[in-house]
């Protein structure tokens, strides 16, 4: 936030420094008396009920310190606002080692003085230049021993470069809250900072970890609230950027941690992304600024857990819906619909690009970097779900917020000469009717035309372009306004249904800090005049800590310098001229404008300290942090936010329930008591109370109830405006100390006694200096002997029950005198104990050469008995082991014989076993060999043949093996084998009995010859000649041979045939059997049955080639004997030819 238009020299804030002695005068301003706030003077208006102070002004004695510094800041000049935060006083040390001195540019550096005469100091700076100053420009430094302190109030000197000095030495370190007495100081780090999570809420809520946080804040004000059952409150101020908003996040998240448990602490957490989509948006300095005051009251049941919930908002920046500057946004929710709707609910609303509508792309910025709408939206929708909206009300929000668009895009036609308009039928202006539920026509006769009523008739006028525009942009505020306002109660519906409150709470204020730009418009002064009304507030809360300790002490105090801002809220309150009054008063002017308020403020209020008037519109009033310049421009409408009555109802008379919803709020608003001069006005009747009007009621409800309350204040410092972490702006960072406060509460401890330490403390951290033994006396005995032994006026100090407390330095000065007290003792320390270490050194170096020569005598005989014994161990061990590895060898030895034996025994009877002769030799040889004795070398012999048949054992494995395989393959062709065979079978025993049937035939056709021939006389003569030998196969010749010889041979030979047919059919038979059993592995035989099965095929083959060769020479014989039967033996050799032809050719 810019402050360049700041200027410190002013009224309002003269002669603040603390008092340094008892002297009085100068103008009575306040008196307090025993501790008690009595009222003297008072404004009517204000909130406290009465509850004034009133504190004697006494004069300053460091105003004229800081007249000589080098150069003041660029947007502050030199005056009192910089030297009431001096501590350069009367009683400072004389001799300063280190200082302060202020550059050109207005940073402070840190030198150290090299030489002092007169006015004048020599000066060298860290990087080793030299300067020669005057000696008043120079403010005196704290000791090392202070760098980096958690609480301000701990410094010796409170002096700005100090405290600058300070919070950057801390923030350098990543510890970004630093503790202001009662304030809690929290620089932005613009990153992420591990100073978070559940192990940091546990270890502070356990006690374990002191240093300041906001978790230790949020935990001060639960346990207060559970101890004293009083409300407690948590402040929350600073600039756009300063980290307000994410502060308040953090104190919600303790507070959810520790009263956590019934569910509705998530709900809670869950109102922050709706309510920064809805009332946040990006600055050029902030990409997040919160555009409204927020006030969140966490209840507590009895049990310390919470029960519910309540949030109050202020002064939502309504403008920004319709107009944004250059590089900004308007609020984040326009963005996160266009970008996160779904395609339906897009379609729906009719949503187009954000580049499409008049409201966004003013400030031609559609997005942040790292920040992803689309993402956002949806955590928008889930946190409605938390906080239970309905999806038929969510749908109705996304549409009451499309409408808005949709109006900024709504153009208007010039109808005639006067500039009277109409607005134009296009999609934009249907679109707007369509997502509120009204007709057309009825919102173009709302944007171009306005109704009034003079006397009993109602007229209807005709806008220009001018005022049909500011009609439209009332239209769309209103609405967004009254979407937030709904919101907000149904935020507050949905945290308060159900839950028990017992009337202890926490409240969390977010509220937006004092503000200056170049340019400032209403919106500051509405913040400003809620920043004194804080300042204020806070400047009462911390008079009374510093007077309740006090006087809970019992120290002699009487008056504390109080610098009040009083005359700045007369300014702002007072009636009939004060400045809200006065812009009230002139927004009820039909005829009003920002010059007739801006020379009305001029001429009524011009003998106020607090104003003075500007050229053109512009005024300037002196808040508590400096001087603000406003512009009066735009400060009659914005204060009259005027929403004409012909607005109001088109909205009741719309389908969608919100917008009646919200022009029933408006019309009940319109009903509420006027306060002030407020009168009807050009048709302006539906709003009687003014923006300021109401913003005042709401900061006069806000103080009661803080007032109510033990408040804790967090000041959030933005460290630059790069938003860069690391980067600290030494100029910006103490602007804003002052507008915040915090060096107020600086001045505050100043003019009392800052520095403050229990009676133990100080006696066991500076009793060493003093010069007699007073270690038998109580704490507070030797405190006052410090004091009085180094001269410390009794004006510098008071001594309590419990603790003295200093004036500023004092605390510095006995600190310096220790440390060189301490850095004297410690050089004496090191000689001498250096020389008690050499002597103790060479008595130990004897004494340690000594022992070790006995250690290692008596080191070494143990080891020697060691030794010794574990040798007679090995020995008796060695013994053991030979022994039983001899009887084991003896052992395998013997078992190896057995086994070759055996072996051996074995291979021979194999050998001779188809011997039967070399089987008896091997029996009666059998019992010799038993009596004999392997010799050694015939052992030798063996053991080398057992391996080699192991090795050939191992090799007809393997062969075994491969045989397997070939078994399984000569299997499989087995199976085809066999069914080879038993077809061959089949072939076979059809052969047989057809050689059968032939020898039956054959025989029963000799039968029939045979008595054939028995019967006839007339045998032929000339065969008898010849006789054929059927035994041998020859012919033989005799006279006795007749008919009947060839015929009995012929049949013995069909006979021995037949038989041996028969013999042969059952060895083939018995053969192929045998033969099958083998192969299917029924039978152990040692052949081959696949060789085996082709020499019985080849013998069947020859057998039967033979055979039939001797059934044809049987056949010839038989015809020749027959030739004289005629046709009977032609027939036979008929079908006996046939039928031999047919099986054995």
């Amino acid at each position: 936030m810019g402050y360049a238009d700041v200027n410190s020299g002013n009224n309002a804030v003269n002669s603040l420094s603390a008092p340094l002695s008892g002297g009085t005068g100068g103008k009575v301003v306040e008196t307090v008396e025993n501790g008690v706030l009595d009222t003297v003077h008072m404004n009517e208006d204000s909130p406290y009920s009465g509850n004034a102070m009133l504190v004697e002004d006494r004069p300053s004695v460091a105003d004229e310190d800081l007249n000589s510094a080098a150069a003041p800041l660029p947007s502050v000049s030199t005056s009192n606002i910089e030297r009431r935060w001096s501590d350069i006083t009367s009683y400072a040390p004389k001799k300063k080692v280190q200082s302060w001195f202020q550059l050109p540019n207005g940073n402070w550096e840190l030198g150290k003085i090299i030489s002092s005469s007169g006015t004048e100091s020599v000066i060298s700076f860290p990087e080793g230049k030299v300067l020669k100053v005057n000696s008043d420009s120079l403010i005196p430094a704290n000791p090392d021993i202070l760098d980096g302190v958690d609480d301000l109030m701990q410094l010796s000197y409170l002096n700005e470069p100090s405290v600058l000095y300070n919070l950057q030495y801390r923030y350098n370190q990543d510890m970004i809250y630093t503790k202001a007495g009662p304030v809690l100081v929290a620089v932005n780090p613009f990153k992420e900072v591990p100073l978070y999570g559940n192990d940091y809420i546990q270890a502070y809520k356990n006690k374990s970890i002191e240093s300041p946080h906001v978790y230790a804040i949020a935990d001060t004000a639960i346990r207060e609230m559970s101890r004293d059952e009083v409300n407690q409150s948590i402040i929350i101020s600073g600039e756009s950027g300063a980290g307000k908003t994410e502060t308040a996040k953090i104190a919600m998240q303790y507070l959810a941690a520790l009263g956590g448990g019934s569910g509705i602490e998530y709900e809670i957490l869950k109102t922050n992304p709706i309510l920064e989509a809805f009332g946040n948006a990006k600055t050029l300095r902030n990409d997040n600024s919160s555009r409204f005051g927020k006030l969140i009251e966490i209840h507590f049941s009895e049990t310390g857990k919470i029960s519910g919930a309540k949030i109050q908002t202020f002064l939502l920046e309504k403008s920004r819906v319709v107009q944004c500057a250059e590089g900004e946004r308007s609020y984040h929710i326009f963005y996160q619909l266009c970008a996160g709707a779904p395609s339906a609910l897009k379609e729906k609303l009719n949503l187009k690009d954000v580049g499409e509508y008049n409201y966004l792309k003013q400030g031609n910025c559609y997005s942040i970097s790292g920040v992803d709408d689309s993402e956002q939206f949806r955590i928008v929708k889930e946190a409605l779900d938390v906080v239970h909206v309905s999806k038929e009300d969510q749908e109705s929000v996304f549409a009451m917020l499309a409408a808005v668009l949709w109006l900024g895009n709504v153009s208007f036609t010039i109808l005639d000469n006067e500039n009277h308009v109409e607005a134009v039928a296009d999609e934009s202006l249907i679109n707007v009717a369509k997502l509120i539920g009204c007709d057309i026509a009825d919102l173009n006769l709302a944007l171009s035309t306005r109704k009034m009523r003079v006397g009993n008739d109602n007229i209807v006028q005709k806008l220009t372009l001018s005022q049909a525009i500011v009609t439209r942009d009332a239209l769309a505020k209103s609405i967004y306004a009254c979407l937030f306002e709904w919101l907000v109660d149904q935020i507050n519906k949905s945290l308060a249904v159900g839950k028990r409150r017992t009337g202890r709470s926490i409240s969390i204020l977010d509220i937006y800090g004092f503000e200056s730009f170049d340019r400032n418009s209403f919106e500051q002064f509405c913040i400003n005049y809620a920043n004194e009304r804080l300042q204020q507030h806070f400047n009462r809360h911390l008079f009374k800590l510093e007077q309740e300790e006090y006087i809970q002490d019992g120290i002699d105090w009487a008056k504390v310098d109080f610098d009040d801002n009083q005359d700045c809220l007369n300014l702002f309150e007072k009636k009939p001229l004060g400045l809200l009054s006065l812009l009230d008063e002139e927004s009820t002017f039909p005829n009003g404008t920002d010059s007739s308020f801006a020379n009305k403020l001029k001429q009524h209020l011009k003998s106020n300290p607090c104003f003075r008037g500007e050229r053109e519109k512009a005024f300037t009033v002196s808040h508590f942090a400096g001087e603000v310049t406003y512009d009066t421009t735009g400060f009659l409408e914005k204060n009259r936010d005027l929403l004409h009555l012909d607005s109001i109802q088109l909205l009741s008379s719309c389908l969608c329930h919100l917008p009646r919803i919200f022009a029933s709020n408006m019309l009940n608003q319109s009903e509420k008591p006027v306060v002030g001069p407020l009168h009807k006005a050009g048709g302006a009747d539906s709003q009687k109370l003014s923006v300021a009007t109401k913003f005042k009621g709401q900061l006069f409800q806000l103080m009661q109830r803080l007032e109510s309350t033990t408040p804790h204040f967090i000041r959030c410092i933005k460290p630059n405006n790069l938003q860069s972490p690391g980067s600290y702006e030494q100029g910006l960072v103490l602007q804003q100390l002052r507008c915040c406060g915090v060096l107020e509460v600086v001045r505050i401890s100043r003019s009392g006694f800052p520095t403050r330490m229990s009676h133990q403390k100080f006696a066991r951290r500076y009793g060493f200096l003093l010069l007699e033994n007073v270690a038998s006396q109580d704490p507070l005995s030797v405190s006052v002997a410090i004091l009085h032994q180094f001269n410390i006026l009794p004006e510098m100090y008071q001594v309590g029950y419990t603790k003295l407390f200093f004036r500023t330095g004092q605390i510095g000065a006995l600190e310096d005198t220790r440390n060189r007290t301490l850095h004297g003792i410690l050089h004496v320390q090191s000689c001498f104990r250096g020389h008690q270490a050499r002597h103790h050194f060479k008595e130990l170096q004897r004494g340690i050469a000594t022992l070790q020569s006995f250690v290692r005598g008596e080191k070494t005989r143990k080891e020697y008995a060691v030794l010794l014994q574990r040798h007679r161990a090995a020995i008796t061990i060695q013994k053991q082991i030979k022994g039983r590895n001899g009887r084991k060898t003896c052992k395998e030895i013997s078992d190896a014989s057995v086994v070759i034996q055996s072996v051996i025994r074995g291979w021979l009877v194999r050998r001779c076993s188809g011997n039967t002769g070399l089987l008896k030799y091997g029996a009666s040889k059998g019992n010799e060999s038993d009596e004999v004795m392997v010799k050694a070398s015939f052992l030798a012999e063996l053991q080398r043949r057992v391996l080699r048949a192991e090795a050939a054992l191992r090799e007809k494995e393997e062969e075994n093996n491969i045989l397997h395989q070939r078994l399984q393959q000569y299997e499989s062709r087995w199976s085809e084998y066999e069914l080879k065979m038993k077809s061959m079978e089949e072939v076979w025993q059809k052969q047989m009995r057809s050689l059968q049937s032939s020898l039956s035939i054959a025989k029963k056709s000799l039968a029939v010859d045979d008595s054939e021939r028995n019967s006839d006389a007339s045998v032929n003569n000339a065969s008898d000649d010849r006789e054929y030998s059927w035994d041998t196969g020859t012919n033989h010749k005799g006279p006795e041979s007749n008919g009947l010889r060839p015929t009995s041979a012929g049949l013995s030979v069909i006979s021995r045939l037949a038989e041996e047919f028969e013999q042969r059919s059952q060895v083939f038979g018995d053969d192929a059997k045998f033969l099958v059993e083998v192969k299917s592995g029924q039978v152990e035989a040692n052949l081959n049955p696949d060789r085996e099965l082709r020499r019985l095929k080849q013998m069947f083959e020859t057998w039967k080639k033979d055979y039939a060769a001797r059934l044809r020479e049987t056949k010839v014989v038989l015809n020749k004997l027959g030739n004289e039967e005629g046709a009977l033996d032609r027939v036979k050799k008929k079908w006996w030819g046939r039928r031999n032809s047919t099986r054995y050719t």
